[in-house]
Order: C-alpha cells, then sequence, then structure tokens
C-alpha cells in the first residue's frame, strides 16, 4: 500500500482526483495540503475516513486558537508514510511545489499542463533528469484524456487499419458560460499564463490528436494558425484555428475555441489510406477497407463518458509498484502537448508565422 498526499482542494481534486485515490486500492490517502486550512479540511470532510486524513496548508483561516503542529507542505513532505504526492494546483503554482516534491524523494503525480510555457517545461525536465538515477522518483504528468477508454480504442483501431497517414482533423468548440465552475476561479478569470482556456484547456484536446497521430506513427512538428478573442471575458484568446503538418509531411487542420455559444462538440479524425477513425468521448466511429481488400466495413461504438482519471491514477499507483511508467504519463509527452499550444498562440500572435517543434 502506498502513503498518498493530495496536494490541492480546488474542484478537479474534490470531484475527480479525490474519488479516483479512494478506488484505487494500493494507495492510502494520508493528507490533503491547500493553501487555506478551510480549503483542505472541507475536502478531508468529503473522504472515507476524514478523521484519518491530515490537513496541511500555508494559511490557518480556521476559528481554532488551539496550538499546531508544523502544518506547512515541507513537514508533509518531511513524513515517511507518504510515499506519493498527486498535485492539482493552479498553472503557475504547480512547478514549485512539483519541484519540491521530486526533491524531498516523492512520486508525483501533477496536473497538466506540465507547465505555463516551455521554458519552464523545459527546466522543470532537466531538473528531474538531472536527478540521480538510483534515487529518482517517478514523475508523471496527469493527462486525463491519454486514459480515456473511448480514445485508447480509437487509438487501437487507428493501428489496427493501418495504412499511410493522409490527413486530420481535431474540432473542438464550446463555450465558457460566465457561470461555469472553472471559470468562477480567479486564477482562471484573470490568467497570469499564456492562452487562458486554450492552454488550460486546449492541451487535453491537442493530447487526444497526437495519440491518435502516435497510433499511425506520425506527429506534429510544425503549426500556423490565427487566433482571436471571441469573448470578452476570456482573455487573452478564447479561438484558434490552424494548419498542422507532421514529420512525414501530412498536412491536417486544428480548431478549438472556447467561445462560441451556439457550437460545441469535440471531434478527432485520422484518415489512411485504408479508412478513418473518427473520436468523440463517446463515440467511436471506423470506416475501413475490408482485410480482403474487397468493399467496406463501418462500425461504431459507443462508450459511457469517463474522464479518464480513476484510469490515469490506477496507472501511477501501477508505475509506483512495478517501476514501469505508462507512456501516457510521460513527462516529455506532456511537454510536446505544450508546445503545439503554445506553437499555435505565437504563431497565431504573429500573423500566421509558421511554428516550428523544439521539444
Amino acid at each position: 500500500m502506498t502513503g498518498v498526499a493530495l496536494l490541492g482542494a480546488g474542484i478537479f481534486a474534490r470531484e475527480q482526483h479525490l474519488p479516483a485515490i479512494e478506488s484505487t486500492p494500493t494507495l492510502a490517502l494520508k493528507a490533503i495540503y491547500s493553501r487555506s486550512r478551510r480549503a483542505a479540511s472541507a475536502l478531508a470532510a468529503l473522504t472515507r475516513n476524514p478523521t484519518a486524513i491530515d490537513v496541511y496548508f500555508d494559511v490557518d483561516d480556521s476559528t481554532s486558537t488551539s496550538p499546531e503542529a508544523d502544518k506547512s507542505l515541507d513537514a508533509l513532505l518531511q513524513r515517511t508514510d507518504i510515499s506519493a504526492v498527486i498535485i492539482t494546483l493552479p498553472i503557475v503554482h504547480q512547478p514549485h511545489v512539483i519541484e519540491q516534491a521530486l526533491k524531498a524523494g516523492k512520486h508525483v503525480l501533477s496536473e497538466k499542463p506540465i507547465a505555463k510555457d516551455l521554458a519552464e517545461g523545459q527546466r522543470l525536465i532537466g531538473l528531474y533528469e538531472a536527478l540521480p538515477q538510483a534515487e529518482r522518483p517517478l514523475w508523471g504528468v496527469a493527462e486525463n484524456y491519454r486514459f480515456m477508454d473511448s480514445l485508447r480504442y480509437a487509438a487501437e483501431k487507428v493501428r489496427e487499419i493501418g495504412g499511410n497517414l493522409l490527413a486530420f482533423r481535431l474540432m473542438r468548440y464550446g463555450f465558457v458560460a460566465e457561470g461555469n465552475k472553472y471559470f468562477a476561479t480567479e486564477w482562471r478569470k484573470t490568467p497570469a499564463y499564456q492562452g487562458g482556456f486554450l492552454l488550460d484547456g486546449g492541451v487535453h484536446f491537442v493530447a487526444a490528436l497526437r495519440l491518435l497521430l502516435n497510433a499511425a506513427d506520425d506527429d506534429i512538428i510544425k503549426v500556423a494558425g490565427f487566433s482571436a478573442l471571441l469573448e470578452e471575458r476570456l482573455p487573452p484568446l478564447d479561438t484558434v484555428h490552424a494548419v498542422a503538418v507532421t514529420w512525414r509531411g501530412v498536412a491536417g487542420t486544428i480548431a478549438m475555441s472556447f467561445g462560441t455559444e451556439f457550437k460545441s462538440g469535440t471531434e478527432v479524425e485520422v484518415i489512411t489510406t485504408n479508412g478513418v477513425v473518427v473520436w468523440t468521448p463517446d463515440e467511436v466511429r471506423i470506416v475501413a477497407r475490408k482485410r480482403d481488400g474487397d468493399g467496406k466495413e463501418e462500425d461504431t461504438r459507443r462508450f459511457p463518458y469517463s474522464t479518464g482519471v480513476t484510469n490515469e491514477v490506477g496507472a501511477f499507483a501501477r508505475a509506483i509498484e512495478t517501476g514501469e511508467t505508462d507512456q501516457g504519463l510521460m513527462p516529455r509527452e506532456a511537454l510536446k502537448d505544450l508546445e503545439i499550444v503554445q506553437g499555435l498562440l505565437e504563431s497565431g500572435s504573429a500573423g500566421g508565422r509558421v511554428k516550428i517543434a523544439q521539444a
């Protein structure tokens, strides 16, 4: 059994990570950390056994006047019965905590994106890879889309139908309403990082596209896009339309918007010389050449919607036990997702100038 602490007590920690930890038999939740004592305590109260959960915080905003032991994050990271942490903090605050936890020898699962920009992501990976290998803990980046059953099935089908990649398409339209629970968080209303929701949410859809492209043995190396702010509440940008090119020279399109009220939906399409696979979060459609080459086969499979977080946390737990990390958790995969999103943003700000992959 691995002792784990949950660092962060926001919406995603409460609704996704806490249930995922408690449903993973090899993980034992020991502690919760948040900036405020109230937030940490409120989340601890929702656990199966609140009296067994210790809370740690930076600011004691409770009404208690009783003396307390050291409840800082440093004190939590010194505990020998906690060997892993799951970090769900605001984008700009995560890198410092990731660094603290890794230096303390804790296994880390940190929420996407890996960092606010490519330079910070590269710095973190450089720091991690410089740790002595014999003492290096596991670090995974929690891109839950890579663990959605529907997306993994779609990737299997891309591999199964085979053929040469001809084209691809990512389409994601939606609207972040004023009452949206994620928009209600102050750090998202006035983002101190590039792209706003295009970074925070966009990495999900780029990760989905890349998983299917990788299944076709290809990946994106160049992008050229145009960006816009359609909804003034969502600065600095909420929309990007782009062309992307893979290392094999195949072109495709990327369209992502968080500011289109009357258009919504998420779809990734991969077209090869043998067929086409179309993924949505709850459905996978396939049209493929029959194995004997005579005619076509069509199939549609529906999936109950799942965020993939339970699968992701389970993969993290298995990696701790076996020492073998799932490809979907690899920090360099998350860095590539970030690089593409940053490339889209930079190309858009430069009027469509082509951005070349560097990571």
